[in-house]
């Protein structure tokens, strides 16, 4: 397959596997090195062997902490005396400041005031400073570019630095260290700099090894520049974390020779691949680092029979959006539905209903009447329930003697 085509692969590289290496024996022992192991129940869901590398069993679950060390050590002396400032809402501010600290680095981190106190606090219980500017991360960059001028503080890029973008190599370092035998790579793609290091560190290793990013089908930025296409850009995605709306110059630049496709993934694939993550490896991850195995199993065909490696690149998610996601991921496999049912209003019509959740052993959550906001005539009503299955076949099951008794049965799809 060739690389893909772009007139940005012109440029002269910026980042070496050399810079790479270089980084690993920086922060070698400041960090965790990770696992890369194979799951033997992914691999037969997905047809190919899946070898997952857990960034997200970094101290602050995920794979930015490398990179923000690495530049952290290369600041001159002086320089690190007057501290650094960055933009982040994520995991790149907990892994700066975090470092930071560890390095007597004062550490100053500006973030929208939208941004979820959880975060904030987060932040902060690693060391970091955090000031609150701007209703959008537009406008807290702004406002963090101008302190940096103003208090002569280094400005740490969270992916848009040769720096950053080697210590975040470092991931693909270990992985083909630890499984020389990989073929294929599938990164996830925010602003570039994860793929861009781990790019150049495998091809460094591996010229042959396949790449290939991935981006969530709401936020390609990489993906538009890189293919040509105009695809709209924005919404509200599981994978924050990877959601840029103007991805690097550098690593634009770095990717457009270093990549061999890329895929975009739905909301619906990534949930799902979280949930198998959760389910199967019994690892918690956030949308970004659900994207890759999403990927996989959207294009077995492109990963039949190879040896595919994809890392989870963190961890932090908010508590009840996992909930959500794993009973969303229930009612998509029939484990869990809600059906709505027209009735007459009138005394033993829902107990009929029951008896037949009853006869197929489908337990019963809860159940709405609806009366008023109906079309039905003054006598009927619309019932939901929400019940429990053991798998589609036996709720499918209900749903047919339902049906042949005469109810009006739908089911209330999620996406």
């Amino acid at each position: 397959m060739e690389k893909l085509a772009s007139p940005l692969a012109e440029a002269a590289p910026v980042l070496t596997p050399a810079d790479v290496r270089a980084a690993a024996e920086r922060i070698s022992g400041k960090v965790v090195r990770t696992q890369t192991l194979l799951s033997k129940t992914l691999s037969a869901i997905a047809g190919c062997e899946i070898w997952i590398k857990f960034e997200n069993h970094q101290f602050t679950a995920a794979y930015k902490e490398r990179g923000a060390l690495n530049a952290l050590l290369l600041l001159p002396k002086e320089q690190r005396e007057r501290g650094v400032i960055a933009a982040s809402a994520g995991n790149h501010a907990q892994g700066l400041s975090y470092h930071g600290t560890s390095l007597g680095v004062p550490v100053t981190i500006v973030m929208p005031r939208t941004t979820p106190m959880v975060k904030v606090m987060q932040t902060e219980s690693v060391g970091g400073k955090v000031v609150l500017e701007g209703e959008t991360f537009d406008e807290a960059y702004a406002h963090a570019r101008r302190l940096e001028q103003e208090l002569g503080l280094a400005f740490v890029h969270p992916f848009d630095e040769p720096a950053v973008a080697a210590g975040q190599g470092t991931v693909a370092l270990e992985m083909l260290e630890d499984v020389p035998q990989l073929d294929a790579l599938v990164i996830p793609v925010g602003g570039g700099g994860l793929a861009t290091g781990m790019g150049t560190a495998a091809r460094g290793i591996n010229p042959e090894i396949k790449l290939y990013g991935v981006e969530p089908e709401l936020f390609p930025s990489m993906y538009n520049l890189l293919k040509g296409t105009q695809y709209p850009i924005g919404g509200d995605t599981l994978a924050e974390g990877i959601a840029v709306f103007e991805p690097g110059r550098f690593t634009s630049r770095s990717l457009a020779g270093l990549l061999d496709d890329f895929f975009l993934v739905t909301e619906s694939e990534m949930e799902s691949a979280l949930a198998l993550l959760l389910q199967i490896e019994k690892t918690v991850v956030e949308g970004a680092g659900a994207a890759g195995l999403a990927a996989v199993l959207a294009n077995r065909e492109v990963f039949a029979g190879r040896k595919v490696g994809i890392v989870l690149s963190g961890g932090n998610i908010d508590t009840r959006l996992l909930a959500n996601v794993l009973l969303r991921d229930l009612a998509r496999s029939g484990r869990l539905a809600r059906l709505r049912l027209t009735l007459q209003d009138r005394p033993g019509a829902l107990f009929k209903v029951m008896e037949e959740f009853n006869a197929h052993n489908i337990n019963i959550i809860e159940i709405w009447h609806q009366r008023i906001f109906t079309h039905l005539p003054a006598k009927g009503l619309i019932t939901d329930i929400e019940c429990e299955a053991r798998d589609r076949e036996q709720l499918e099951a209900l749903v047919a003697a339902l049906r042949a008794k005469g109810y009006d049965v739908s089911q209330v799809d999620v996406n």
